[in-house]
């Protein structure tokens, strides 16, 4: 079975996650290329500069300052690259110059001739005919219990929100967003945990959810979870109203 992978440069945890992913695939699961867009933690492309502005305004200069520390000595030594990370592993890295629903951008990634595509991170939206491309369809991983919170930074919300449990699921991506059948879903106690620790929880068992979602689909074993609509809660990037709130009610950051 071949998957083609599609994420964006996240310079924080993509690494230590593709590289168990990877691990995790037995080895008649091809990674036949992997489509590395550029970074847009706000669900849309923005300047460096913006983004960093935007960064600073909300999270304040404690957050920035630990995340600056962080992209910096990562770029600066390159110690862990997505990019040879792939690599490495002999994946080839599929360059975009175009929307990822554009005419080219799909002949490309068809070239691959795929079975299934495999978003983490994706941060585009995904067209009816890319949903199609390959004959096994499109997953996607999402860091929380759908159908609530869906959107953006669940990590976040469940925080804020006190919420006791939070989880993962692996679904089929659709023309909603968040809103396609489950896969596999995965249930987390968050306990005292900051939000940087719940973040790289999640992420792992989330690699571990996408490589046994892959294997259901491969012996045609999903039994679909419903993702009803009508139980939906929708969340976009916070406000600085939020993070005050977020940190007042005792959550750490890290």
């Amino acid at each position: 079975m071949k998957i083609l992978i599609i994420t964006q440069d996240e310079p924080f945890y993509l690494f230590e996650n593709l590289e168990y992913l990877i691990s995790l695939l037995p080895k008649e699961v091809l990674v036949v290329g992997c489509v590395v867009n550029e970074v847009s933690p706000f669900g849309k492309k923005e300047s460096f500069k913006d983004k960093s502005l935007k960064t600073l305004r909300i999270f304040g200069w404690k957050f920035f300052s630990y995340y600056s520390v962080k992209f910096i000595k990562r770029k600066l030594f390159q110690q862990k690259s997505v990019r040879k990370l792939l690599e490495k592993n002999n994946i080839p890295v599929i360059h975009l110059n175009e929307n990822i629903n554009s005419e080219n951008s799909l002949n490309l990634i068809k070239s691959y001739t795929p079975d299934l595509l495999v978003s983490i991170l994706g941060n585009q939206i995904f067209k009816e005919r890319l949903i199609n491309l390959a004959p096994k369809g499109c997953i996607n991983l999402h860091t929380a219990l759908l159908p609530k919170y869906r959107g953006l930074m669940p990590t976040f919300w469940v925080l804020k929100n006190k919420e006791k449990h939070t989880g993962v699921s692996v679904f089929f991506v659709d023309k909603g967003i968040d809103s396609g059948p489950i896969i596999v879903q995965k249930k987390v106690e968050i306990k005292n945990r900051t939000l940087e620790e719940l973040i790289k929880l999640t992420k792992q068992i989330g690699m571990e959810s996408i490589a046994e979602a892959i294997l259901l689909i491969r012996d045609n074993k999903v039994q679909l979870i419903p993702n009803p609509s009508e139980q939906k809660s929708y969340y976009s990037f916070p406000k600085k109203e939020d993070v005050k709130e977020f940190l007042m009610i005792g959550n750490k950051f890290f």
